[in-house]
């Protein structure tokens, strides 16, 4: 794949490392362990499929990791309101963490698509 020398080159890449880590940062301290552990496996998945994908070398497989890392991605939203709902992150927090998601979901979404468009 020639628009990237490594997954590391991505933007969206690099957007869900930064969302893993701003996931990890907003519940560092919650004290549900199975929520916690949930939340951030679901933003790590994000990630690693993306990075997975990537060394797959072929448009077909790196479309279909897309398709597991997005699909990652929206977990991690639905989780946000269950973290609101049960006050283990504040409104405001959960809020930026949905929009990071929603924008990185949609660049996966339009990188995946491309890749379709090229095979």
């Amino acid at each position: 794949m020639s628009f990237a020398e490594s997954f590391e080159d991505l933007k969206v890449w690099q957007a869900s490392r930064t969302l893993t880590n701003d996931v990890y940062n907003a519940v560092r301290n919650c004290k549900d362990y199975a929520f916690r552990d949930q939340i951030q496996r679901a933003a790590t998945s994000v990630m690693n499929n993306i990075s997975e994908g990537f060394e797959r070398r072929t448009k077909k497989d790196f479309a279909h990791f897309l398709d597991l890392a997005k699909g990652s991605a929206g977990e991690v939203r639905s989780m946000l309101y269950l973290g609101e709902d049960r006050d283990y992150i504040t409104t405001k927090v959960a809020e930026t963490l949905r929009a990071e998601c929603k924008g990185l979901s949609k660049s996966i979404g339009a990188l995946a698509a491309s890749l379709r468009r090229q095979q």
